[in-house]
């Protein structure tokens, strides 16, 4: 009499993939294991920032993520799988999961965060009987397509840029056929939870309602189509540097951060665009942002702790401090400038800012402000619908003059920059940028830094 083949049980942790489509670590997952377990773990009461754990999210950021849950607990329903939700720390949680259900796979998409990396290993060294599987899909590129290992990675970004040029991005995967059944015995109701930790916010009143960025892979994916059927990918370059509204950028980047949406997939619907609209430098450019992106990827993977340093991955110090003072009115949009402050404001109530916008209140943090540039990094993780530990982190050391930056310090001058991009002072006056202006006084012995 034959024996019954021993089950094969999965574990499949949703981390910065909150999608089924082009999702190749739950198409292997999919094909190896019978049964399998979807987990989704969020830390709502940490006070730490990514260096340890993520931080405090912002009502806007828990909105985004609580749709983007939402939206993938109604993908896997329609492949007959379930979502569990936990709200602890993966290292508490998937112990208690390979005990209670006698897990013999686990999966996950690697992705930058160092903290998530730490719990990985460790799970790891610590269950050898296990096996575990992790595939490149938040990047463009497979590191195994990388033409040179991680430790020899380009120290700028223009020298990445030429050695992955002619690198083909591949083509995105569909939807898995089929998901093997869930090993839960019972459903959760975390939605219930999640209510009743964190009461969830609608977005800021002021902006219509067609203006919300709605989580979600469905959500992402109707924005990625009405994006290229707009043709606004063939102006890209020239409003790419616009402080306010929708159709100045793309506005991907909500979705791409916790993989609502692919880097390979916009790939794709931009060479298609490029086929069958028009190919031109602006479509390029739309390229060129995902190869920034991609860089910082790569540099955070490399860097590993060091992105959160405070000499960066240099070795000089920068000579700033943390004045708390002069850190809330930065946070509040309080400082003596205009510009800076609505942008700030804008980022409060709608978790969002431009790019350029990003840069300027940078700037001013370091330079003007003098602060450490830790705590600007840690804030926009809190309150950025589109925060992303590589991108984010990345572009602040590159910011403060300790990243990837050849030129070092990188100043911006912020009344010329009001005049080339807010001349008429709009932007400012919507976001009320020029009410309450506070000047910085040297002598204020209650902002001594710390």
């Amino acid at each position: 009499m034959a024996l019954d083949p021993v089950k094969k049980i999965g574990l499949f942790w949703f981390t910065n993939d909150l999608r089924i489509d082009d999702n190749p670590a739950l198409h292997q997952a999919a094909d190896e294991v019978d049964t399998l377990i979807c987990l989704y773990c969020i830390r709502p009461k940490s006070t730490f920032s990514d260096q340890q754990a993520p931080s405090k999210l912002s009502p806007n950021r828990q909105q985004f993520l609580f749709d983007s849950l939402i939206d993938l607990e109604k993908s896997l329903a329609e492949k007959g799988q379930q979502l569990l939700v936990e709200f602890k720390s993966p290292a508490d949680a998937i112990p208690e999961l390979i005990t209670q259900y006698n897990i013999s796979h686990i999966y996950r998409s690697n992705n930058a965060s160092e903290y998530k990396r730490k719990i990985w290993d460790t799970l790891n060294k610590r269950y050898s009987m296990i096996q575990f599987n992790q595939i490149d899909s938040h990047t463009l590129f497979d590191k195994s397509q990388l033409p040179f290992t991680l430790d020899k990675l380009p120290d700028s970004f223009s020298k990445f840029r030429r050695m992955v040029s002619d690198i083909a991005v591949r083509a995105p995967l569909g939807k898995p056929p089929q998901l093997p059944i869930s090993s839960l015995t019972t459903k959760q109701d975390w939605q219930t939870v999640w209510k009743g930790i964190w009461k969830a916010e609608p977005l800021h009143k002021q902006l219509s309602e067609d203006q919300l960025f709605k989580g979600g892979s469905q959500a992402g994916k109707q924005h990625l189509q009405n994006y290229f059927n707009s043709k606004s990918a063939s102006s890209y370059k020239e409003t790419r540097n616009g402080l306010d509204g929708l159709s100045y950028s793309t506005k991907f980047s909500p979705w791409l951060s916790n993989g609502s949406i692919s880097a390979r997939q916009i790939i794709s619907e931009l060479q298609k665009y490029e086929t069958e609209a028009e190919a031109n430098e602006s479509t390029y450019w739309i390229y060129f942002e995902l190869l920034w992106r991609e860089y910082f990827q790569w540099y955070a993977h490399n860097h590993r702790a060091k992105l959160f340093k405070f000499n960066g991955i240099k070795n000089s110090n920068p000579t700033t401090s943390f004045y708390p003072e002069r850190f809330q009115k930065w946070c509040q949009g309080n400082t003596p400038y205009p510009i800076v402050n609505a942008c700030m404001k804008q980022l409060n109530a709608t978790g969002y800012m431009s790019n350029r916008g990003r840069q300027l209140v940078a700037s001013c943090f370091v330079h003007e402000l003098n602060l450490d540039w830790r705590y600007g990094a840690a804030y926009m993780e809190q309150q950025l619908i589109d925060y992303d530990v590589a991108s984010n982190w990345g572009n602040w050391q590159y910011l403060a003059g300790v990243g990837a930056d050849p030129r070092g310090h990188r100043r911006f001058d912020l009344g010329k920059q009001t005049q080339i991009y807010d001349p008429e002072r709009l932007f400012i006056k919507r976001w009320g940028g020029d009410q309450h202006l506070e000047k910085l006084d040297s002598r204020d012995t209650v902002d001594w830094p710390i």
